[in-house]
């Protein structure tokens, strides 16, 4: 049998280190939202819950870019993500609170609707508005952790227009992120903890090779 290499090892640890370092700070950075979560009833607290999902924003944009530093050859995460959330946190709280204020808008019309005549007709497609927004802030958060100085006006009509185009690519990174979801609401710990970091990633693959036609970024798999 063949020994397994101290390069192999050495790339092991590291992804170890990325994901553990990854969630650690991801927690710390949507503190208020997972403390939120865990303390209150997401039926009745809804109003504080949309408040505090756009400070998440700045973190998923930060982690992004310490996957992008680490698929380059950075071994640093943790300095990585903290110089990522310091250069992104405007740009992507702006877009946290957009999407975030869209979202509720499109539930309550979802709410509002659902035992009316026309549920089945506005119910679907409103459904389908938000699956969309939610997708354009994922490739919108990727697109400004690859192009920090891209206009966010630019970054959002290249999501909303990539995110149909490939909405295959679309659907499996809104899929992973839903799963993520379901998971955390049974097994908190786990989410958090685990597999926040690859969930996190394999969306942030999906989509960056969903914005290549649009951003110069290497060769990454769709998922």
């Amino acid at each position: 049998m063949k020994r397994i290499s101290h390069s192999t090892y050495t790339m092991i640890a590291g992804v170890v280190y990325l994901a553990l370092i990854t969630n650690v700070l991801l927690v710390v950075s949507c503190l208020p939202l997972v403390l939120l979560l865990v303390t209150t009833d997401p039926a009745l607290s809804w109003p504080i819950l949309a408040a505090a999902a756009p400070l998440c924003a700045p973190g998923l944009a930060a982690a992004f870019a310490t996957f992008r530093e680490f698929g380059r050859g950075g071994v640093t995460p943790a300095r990585t993500f903290l110089a990522a959330w310091t250069a992104l946190w405007r740009k992507a709280l702006v877009l946290g609170a957009a999407v975030t204020a869209v979202v509720v808008v499109f539930l309550a019309d979802i709410r509002f609707f659902s035992d009316s005549a026309l549920a089945i007709v506005i119910v679907p497609a409103v459904g389908v508005l938000t699956a969309l927004v939610l997708a354009t802030g994922l490739l919108s958060l990727v697109a400004i952790s690859e192009e920090p100085g891209a206009r966010l006006r630019d970054v959002a009509k290249a999501s909303i227009y990539l995110g149909v185009r490939r909405w295959h690519l679309t659907v499996v990174s809104l899929a992973v992120l839903v799963t993520q979801a379901v998971l955390f609401t049974t097994l908190p710990a786990v989410a958090l903890g685990l597999t926040a970091a690859p969930a996190l990633y394999l969306a942030w693959a999906n989509s960056r090779y969903t914005l290549q036609p649009v951003l110069e970024v290497d060769e990454v798999p769709a998922v």
